[in-house]
C-alpha cells in the first residue's frame, strides 16, 4: 500500500462493523432511511451518461438524440411524478442536482425547492469529474449557483456518476462541504479525511439505484421495491439485536425521473414509500438531517 493520503484507503479508515459501538436514532427508531432523488443536466454536445438505446451500427454518435430524449421526458414528466409521491405522503427526500438545472430547468428546481427537498451539490454538470479541468473551479461554480438559487450552499456532494479524483475530497472540504455520497461502504456514517478535515461519507447506495439495478442489470421492475424491503427489513432486525451489528442504521435509495418516474415504474416507488411510512422503527431523513445527528453522537469513525 502506498503512503499517498490522498488514496481512498488511506482517506478512510478500516473499521470493522463488530467493532464499531452502537448508535442510537432519536425516538428509538432503529433505520433511517434516506431517499435521494437525482436530477442531472444532459448537454446534447457530450456523449450522454446513459444509453437506453445503442446506436444502429453500435458505434457512438452525436448528437445522440434518442438517448438525450430519454433523460428529458424525466426533466418534462418523470420527476413531477417523483414530486406526487412524496408530497402525498409527506416526505422530503435529498434532491442530488447538478448546480446547472437551476438554471436550464429553473421550472424543476422552484419546484422541488418550494416542498423543502434538500439540495446536495451533484456537480454542475453530468460530466465526469475526471474529465473536468479546473475541478475546484466547477466546485465553486457549482456551490454558487445553488446557494444562489436557494439562499444557502449546499452542505453536501455526490459526484457525477460518483466519480472522484484523488484530490476531489480535499477540494470539497476546503470548498465548505460537509457530507458526501460517493463513498458507499458502510451501513452507517463514517469519516473520510481531507486535508482540511474530515468529511462525513453518508450511506449512498449503489444496488438500491435504479441506474444499475434496471437501466444496466435489466432486472424486472418490482426488484427495486423487493430488494429495498429485503434490505430493510434486514437493516431492522440487526438495529434492534444484542448482537455485534445491533445499533442503529443509514439506508440510501436513488432513483432518477427518467427511469423511475415513467409510467410503469412510478407505482414501485409508491408502494415502496408507503410500505416504509406504515412503519414505526423507520424514520425518513435528508443529508443534513443525518449529518448533524451523526455528528451529535460523538462516534469518531
Amino acid at each position: 500500500m502506498t503512503d499517498d493520503p490522498r488514496r481512498p484507503e488511506n482517506r478512510l479508515a478500516y473499521r470493522a462493523a463488530i467493532d464499531r459501538p452502537p448508535l442510537a436514532l432519536p425516538g428509538g427508531k432503529r433505520v433511517a432511511l434516506w431517499p435521494v432523488v437525482n436530477i442531472e443536466h444532459w448537454l446534447i454536445d457530450h456523449p450522454m451518461p446513459r444509453q437506453i438505446l445503442v446506436p444502429p451500427t453500435a458505434a457512438p454518435l452525436l448528437p445522440d438524440l434518442p438517448n438525450w430524449a430519454w433523460h428529458e421526458y424525466g426533466m418534462r414528466v418523470g420527476f413531477w411524478r417523483l414530486l406526487a409521491a412524496f408530497a402525498e405522503r409527506g416526505l422530503r427526500p435529498t434532491l442530488s442536482i447538478n448546480a446547472s438545472v437551476c438554471e436550464a430547468y429553473p421550472r424543476v428546481a422552484e419546484a422541488a425547492h418550494a416542498a423543502g427537498w434538500e439540495f446536495m451539490a451533484h456537480g454542475f454538470h453530468q460530466v465526469p469529474t475526471q474529465r473536468i479541468a479546473d475541478e475546484p473551479d466547477m466546485i465553486a461554480r457549482s456551490i454558487a449557483t445553488i446557494t444562489r438559487f436557494t439562499g444557502a450552499p449546499p452542505r453536501g456532494w455526490l459526484g457525477p456518476g460518483l466519480t472522484e479524483t484523488l484530490d476531489t475530497p480535499d477540494h470539497l472540504k476546503a470548498a465548505g462541504i460537509e457530507y458526501l455520497g460517493d463513498f458507499v461502504v458502510d451501513d452507517r456514517p463514517c469519516r473520510v479525511a481531507t486535508r482540511h478535515g474530515p468529511l462525513i461519507a453518508l450511506p449512498y447506495s449503489v444496488e438500491l439505484n435504479d441506474i444499475p439495478l434496471l437501466a444496466i442489470q435489466h432486472h424486472r421492475a418490482d426488484e427495486f421495491v423487493e430488494r429495498a424491503l429485503s434490505n430493510l427489513d434486514r437493516l431492522v432486525a440487526e438495529a434492534g439485536s444484542d448482537g455485534p451489528l445491533g445499533g442503529a442504521k443509514v439506508m440510501g435509495f436513488a432513483i432518477h425521473p427518467y427511469i423511475t418516474g415513467v409510467p410503469h415504474r412510478i407505482g414501485l416507488l409508491e408502494r415502496l414509500l408507503d410500505a416504509v411510512t406504515a412503519r414505526d422503527d423507520v424514520v425518513v431523513m435528508q443529508g443534513s438531517e443525518l449529518l448533524d445527528w451523526y455528528l451529535g453522537t460523538g462516534d469518531n469513525a
